[in-house]
Parts: structure tokens; sequence; C-alpha cells
């Protein structure tokens, strides 16, 4: 293994030491520990464990320690350090805050650069096109393809004249998380594009496209700062395609426990068969539309000319499919029907098989014609003119993309698993227009990430002040197939929770798998406990029907002082809460699981955190059965593996509301008796922080 170099050394040390200095503070103890610890790894990551996982609790500082490990060892190691986060809030704040900051305070010179998908970005000839139809004189309602309408009201026209002078006088770069006004999605979505329908190098707008500039400083840059969504699309496209490739690339994955979920939503698939039907259709009409207007074109009128019938040939197949599917839905009720342990019946899968080699036909038949209609920029001779041509383009880039995810989706419904890889969960639903919705998702992407990422990467850290589930890290290495050999952390956080902090689990707590009288016995005792401590209060639940329930049992001045998560804006809810408190109010926020990830609400604004119920997962999840059958077809106990261990990553991020800075005091309690009564109870209880015990 390779050790640590002197001169690596000395910058990471000189480099902590003028942080702390140009910003007053002190150092941590686990802080050090991280900065050693990420070191140490990546300068043997060449030879030794390729992966490390490292649990740093709150206040940790666990930016700092990988920026100050990870930059000089990447340019050591002549690495790209990929940082990827799971919000897009923590890479804005890395962007904008965290690495100037740390440059500035170390007169290091990095360069570094943000990376986020095409769909983060204005296209500058969608924005041209917008404009165009707008001004006209027959705007109304326009088409940019088959699909994305865009009838602009008068806001959206005063927004689009706004943004497009923004735009043109260089006061706005382009970048939607960089726009500070309202903006509609359907307004957005009008004037953006994803990869299919992008006209690349042959764009005439090329030079001024955000998109692209971002990604030529993301081609020099010595630290990439995206997402987890991002990582997972450039490895789905093979690695390296908007990304450094992962052979040349040091990777941080911040807030890492949100990674396995992430990679699930990009192996899966679906489709609305009455929707797609009616498609198929209007492809078949605007392709015969088309067909005048190639006259001449050669290659491109030919591959235009193959499309009615195969589309035809895709949706008789969906047709014969509609009346098997909609049989499995009893009474054809709204419902949803799972295939068991993923097995398809044969003479539905047999028709799936039709069904993906249909779809797969049409979407190389549009891929040819897309290529087709790309080579026309290059001719002299071709009978469109470029202006003509472009909205062409756009157009069959969509239809290749619809086409592509639908025939995965097929083929994920016709293949059986590989037994090398996890299983698929197959189900179907109808969805609330009353379509039929056919899904498939893989139970773990774990597979995916090993062949992807860790084998290939020139090392990898994941951290998160919780990555461990009861006191280990067995589910997250389940969830993402960490190498055997992956190192692994726990570091304890920077504050004294002994000290600053109580947990209280009242005796008058009933007992939460009785949910009658459990809603009952929160509705008797929170207006006690909502004034137990000074300043904000936090109530988390477990479902948003209990959550209704206690909320309309309040006393009338309780609920005046209490805000509801769902009812207005995240930001909104937190502002009106913060600006009670400032005015020396009570206030309560009643709030699900997200509030109890990510939401911080530093000192007075939570002095209470309380804790209706033990987060378990609602157990009627396709995704999370078909989990649990694979766990127990492989000799696991699905309740301990899935079900214990996510409920404990749940409470230890919900009691990290509470303790936020080094000066924050105040309590945790929950209200589900089955955390001291049930032997999996005191395992949840030992797997938190070391609070004070009231």
């Amino acid at each position: 293994m390779t050790a640590l170099s002197d001169e690596a050394k000395e910058r990471i040390q000189a480099g902590y030491r003028a942080f702390l200095a140009h910003r007053g503070l002190r150092p941590r103890a686990g802080q050090r520990h991280m900065i050693a610890a990420i070191a140490g790894f990546l300068a043997a990551a060449a030879s030794g464990p390729r992966v490390s996982a490292i649990e740093a609790g709150t206040g940790t500082g666990k930016t700092l320690a990988y920026l100050l490990a990870g930059l000089p060892l990447a340019r050591e190691s002549e690495k790209t350090l990929v940082i990827a986060t799971g919000t897009l809030a923590l890479q804005g704040q890395l962007v904008d805050r965290d690495i100037p900051d740390l440059l500035a305070a170390t007169g290091w010179e990095y360069d570094f650069a943000v990376a986020k998908g095409r769909g983060r970005y204005l296209c500058p000839l969608r924005l041209q096109q917008c404009e165009a139809q707008v001004g006209s004189d027959a705007a109304g309602q326009f088409l940019f393809d088959d699909e994305l309408a865009f009838a602009p009201g008068r806001d959206d026209r005063r927004r689009l004249r706004t943004l497009g002078d923004a735009w043109r006088k260089g006061s706005w770069d382009g970048d939607r998380d960089r726009w500070q006004a309202p903006l509609s999605e359907s307004l957005w979505q009008a004037l953006t594009i994803d990869g299919r329908r992008c006209g690349g190098r042959r764009c005439r707008l090329i030079a001024s496209c955000p998109y692209y500039r971002a990604r030529a400083a993301v081609d020099g840059a010595d630290c990439v700062v995206a997402n987890h969504d991002l990582v997972m699309a450039d490895l789905a496209l093979g690695g390296g395609v908007v990304l450094p490739a992962p052979e040349e690339s040091f990777y941080v994955f911040d807030e890492a426990h949100r990674l396995g979920e992430t990679a699930i939503d990009h192996f899966g698939a679906q489709c609305a068969l009455e929707a797609s039907s009616v498609w198929l259709e209007r492809l078949q009409a605007q392709a015969e539309r088309q067909r005048g207007s190639l006259a001449g074109s050669g290659d491109a009128l030919a591959r235009l000319d193959a499309l009615p019938a195969l589309s035809a040939a895709a949706g008789a197949a969906l047709r014969r499919a509609a009346p098997l599917f909609a049989a499995l839905l009893p009474g054809g009720e709204s419902g949803r029907h799972r295939f068991v342990q993923g097995v398809v019946p044969e003479e539905l899968r047999l028709l799936c098989a039709e069904l993906a080699a249909a779809w797969s036909s049409l979407a190389a038949a549009l891929a040819g014609y897309r290529e087709a209609l790309e080579a026309g920029f290059d001719r002299v001779d071709f009978p469109l003119q470029r202006t003509e041509l472009e909205p062409w383009l756009q157009t069959a880039g969509h239809w290749l993309g619809r086409a592509e995810a639908v025939a995965r989706l097929w083929l994920g419904m016709a293949e059986p698993d590989a037994e090398e890889r996890a299983p698929l969960a197959r189900w179907v639903v109808r969805d609330a227009g009353g379509d039929l919705r056919v899904l498939v998702a893989p139970v773990s992407a774990g597979d995916r990430l090993a062949e992807l990422l860790w084998s290939r990467c020139g090392g990898a850290v994941l951290t998160s002040a919780t990555l461990r589930s009861l006191g280990g890290f067995e589910r997250l290495r389940l969830d993402l197939e960490l190498p055997e050999e992956t190192v692994t952390r726990a570091l304890p956080g920077g504050f004294d929770y002994a000290r600053n902090a109580i947990l209280v689990v009242p005796e008058t707590a009933a007992d939460g798998g009785d949910p009658v009288a459990h809603t009952a016995a929160v509705i008797r005792h929170l207006p006690e406990l909502a004034v137990a401590e000074p300043g904000g209060c936090l109530v988390l639940f477990a479902s948003r029907q209990q959550l209704e329930q206690v909320r309309a049992g309040l006393p009338a001045e309780l609920a005046e002082q209490t805000l509801v998560q769902g009812e207005l804006p995240v930001a909104e809810v937190l502002a009106r809460h913060r600006a009670r408190v400032d005015r020396g109010e009570r206030s309560l926020i009643l709030g699900l699981a997200s509030f109890a990830e990510g939401i911080d609400l530093p000192g007075d604004y939570c002095r209470h955190v309380i804790i209706a119920k033990l987060p378990f997962a609602v157990p009627d999840d396709p995704v999370q059965e078909a989990r649990t059958e694979w766990v127990r077809a492989n000799g696991g106990n699905p309740f301990r593996t899935l079900a214990l261990a996510d409920a404990s990553l749940r409470l230890a991020q919900a009691c990290g509301r509470l303790l936020r800075t080094e000066a924050d005091r105040g309590r945790v309690t929950i209200l589900d008796r089955r955390v001291v009564v049930k032997g999996y109870g005191r395992e949840l209880l030992a797997a938190l922080p070391p609070f004070g015990r009231g």
C-alpha cells in the first residue's frame, strides 16, 4: 500500500491551519480524524481498497474534511476530484460558499466546476423558437414536438421576455438554479432540452450554450461538483460521457445514504398502455405529414417511410396486451398487481417479448431517422432550411427517447432475471387517469454500481451523518454492493449529546402498533409536550393519515400556532416558523419523513423534536415487497435486514434535527412505547447518539 507523501501531508496540515486561523476556529477532533482517514485512504487507493464509507456525526465538519484531503491527493494522483451531493441545495452551497471559502483561506489554486444535467440549463435555440412563436400573429398554442404543448399565459409571456432580456444582457447565465424569480414548470420545459433533441456541435447557437459552456469548464477542472443523479446518469451511458471517466476520478459521495435509492430510480422503467397507444397513432400521423417536405432527402425519407409500419406493429401488440394486464386487477378496479418473485406468466411474458422486439425495432428506426436529419445540416441540397430542420430534429429526438424508454420496460418484463444481478420488481397499476401502467425496477442497484463504479473508480469515499443502521454498515453494503474490502469508519460528531440534550420516552406513550390507541394518545399528550421546551418544536409523523388526525384533534390555540408540511412550500413553512420564534412566539411544525432529513433549524428554532411513531416503512411498496422476497429467498431475515435497519437509519436522522450547532440545547421525545418494551426497540435506542436520558 502507498503511504501518504510528506509533501501531501504538509500541504493538508498547512491548509487546515490556515483555514482555522482565517475563520477564527479551533480544530475538532472528529474533523482531524476524518481528514487523516480520507487522505490515507486516497493515497493507498491505487494498490489497496478503492471504497471507503465514513459516517461522521453532525458537527464533524465533513465538507471541509473531504475538501482538504481530496484536493491535494487528487492532484498528486493525477485524478479529478468528483464531489457528488444528494441534493441540489448542497451542490449549490459547495460551489457558491464552501469551496471558494477554502481557497480564499488557504491560498490554494484549484479550478472547480459545477456539473448538472442538461435539463437545468436554458437552451438558447429553444428560447429563440419560443420567442418567435409567441411574437407571431398565430401565437396561441404551439408545439416543439408531438407532446410538449406550451400555451403561454400573460405571466409566462412576461417571464419569457424577462428571461430573454436577462440572457442577452448577460445578467443571467442560463442556469435555472440561478434564476431567482418564480418560473413555471411548463415554461421551463419549453426552454430546455435533453440530449436526444439537442443538435450538439451542429447547433448554430452552441457557442453561447450554457450547458456546453459548463461541460467545457468540467473538462479542465481539478474538482467537479455534481450530484448523485448526474453520476448515475453518466454511469448509465457507460461513464466518462458527461463527467470524467471513473478510472480518472476520485469520488466523494456526500449524503451517501441517498445513493442506493437514486441508483434504483435510474435503472427502472415504465409504460402507460393507453397513452403509449395514442402516442404511436400521433407519431404515424406526424410522419405522414412530414413526407412531402422530405422529397429529395434520400436516406431521411426512406427511414421516415419505415416508421408507420413499425409503430403500427408496436400499437397492435399493446392492444393485445392491455386486456391481459387489466385482468390482473380485480374487477378492473383501480389497484395494483405485483408479480410474485418477479415471475411473469408465460403467455404474458411471450407477449412482452414481442413488445420488446417491436419497440426496439421502432427505436432503431427512429435512431436512423434522427441521424439522417442530423446529416441534413451538412448538405446544401437538403430540402429543409436550417431553421426548419432544427425543430424536426428535436421532434425526432423526442420520439427516439420515448421509444427507447418503453423498449427498456418490455425487455425488463420479458427477460428472466440474471443470476448475478439483483432481481427486478415487476408490477402493474391503474393510475389516477384510469390508464394501465406497467413498471419494473431493480430491488437493488448494487450490482450495477459494483460493475460500473466500484470496480473502475480511482477511489470513492461515501460519507454522511447517518450511514450505519443498528450500529453497523451491513445495510449499506447490501444496498450498494460494496466490495468486501471496503474500509468503514464511524467518527463521533462534534456535539456533547449527553450534556446538551435529553431523550425521553414518556410512561404515557402508547404502542405504535395499535394505530387507534396510539393516535388518541398523541392527541391527548401533544398539547402538554408542545410547551415543554421554549422555542420551536418539530413533530414528525410516519404517515400523512396520522398527521391529519392529530392535527384535527389539537386545541384551537395550539392549532393556530401550528404549521403543516404540504400546505405551503417548504421554504415558506420554515420562514414563517423562524419569524414566529424570532418574535418570541411559540411555533409548532407537523412534518413527515422529508422533514426528518435535511431540515436545518438551529438554536431556538428547534428546541424539541417529537417523534410520534417509530419510522417503519409502509409495507405495501412494490419494490420493498420484492426486496423482502429476495432477502428471504437468500436465507435472510427481512424484518431485521430491511425494515428494522431502515427504521434505525430514519430514527437517527429524525433525532439529528435537534442539535445543529455546538450551542444548541433541547429534547427528543419518542411517543412509541415499543422503543422501550420490545427487544428491537432497545437496539434502536442503542444505535442513536449518546443523548442524556430523561
